[in-house]
Parts: C-alpha cells; sequence; structure tokens
C-alpha cells in the first residue's frame, strides 16, 4: 500500500499503533471463524484446508504470519458414501501474527475445555 493510502486510511483510527494492531488480530481471527466454519473437512483434505485458510489470511493487510491447526482427534471415519463432517470451532486452533510499525499483535482462536467455547483472545502485544 503506498504511503497516502497508508496514511488516509490509518487517519480513520481514533486509537493507537498497539490498539490497531490488536483490532486487526481481531478481524483476522473472526474471517478465520465466519469464512470457514460449516467447511467440510476429514483426515484426507484437513491438512489442504489449513493451507487453504493460512493463505486466505496471508493476502490481509498488516498480516505477518498465521498458523492454522485443525485438531485430527476430533475428527471421525465416514460412516458411508453420503457422510461428511462440517468443520466446527471446536476443531480450530488459529495464531495470526499482526505488524504495523513497530508493534506485533498475537491472537488466538481455540477451544477452551474450562469454558465450552472456541475463545478468540489477545496471546501477546510485542513492542519491536
Amino acid at each position: 500500500m503506498d504511503s497516502t493510502r497508508k496514511d488516509k486510511a490509518a487517519s480513520f483510527f481514533q486509537c493507537t499503533i498497539r490498539e490497531r494492531a490488536v483490532f486487526e488480530a481481531g478481524i483476522k481471527l473472526a474471517a478465520i471463524y465466519h469464512q470457514f466454519i460449516g467447511a467440510p473437512v476429514s483426515a484426507s483434505n484437513a491438512e489442504s484446508l489449513e493451507r487453504a485458510i493460512e493463505n486466505g489470511v496471508m493476502v490481509q493487510p498488516f498480516v505477518e504470519s498465521v498458523s492454522v491447526r485443525i485438531r485430527r482427534e476430533s475428527l471421525r471415519k465416514k460412516r458411508n458414501e453420503y457422510d461428511y463432517q462440517s468443520l466446527t470451532g471446536e476443531m480450530v486452533d488459529a495464531t495470526v501474527a499482526i505488524r504495523i510499525e513497530d508493534v506485533r499483535a498475537i491472537g488466538r482462536m481455540r477451544y477452551i475445555e474450562e469454558i465450552k467455547y472456541p475463545l478468540m483472545y489477545v496471546e501477546r502485544i510485542e513492542q519491536l
């Protein structure tokens, strides 16, 4: 993004760079959840689905890295030719690193058994 567009976009954010990095991490995690939950998944396509999710997120602004793991222990065998499983929030463990200027925000989404919920949270924020 050229500096004029970057500066124009930045002018809409009435927050610190740190807060914006956290915001961007949340947007990316929400995109993973809302775009991919419900996708057909099996042991045979889990790895390719992980890479597709990662590649989709990597093209978004400020993404430094992304890692997606589908919990294989959540997958079951097909019962018949019509049976398939859909990806759920309980199956996804995703981490995104967002870098804006000298701030890196690490966001995470994973199923937390104690609260029975696929929680999206800020894992850490680093000043570079």
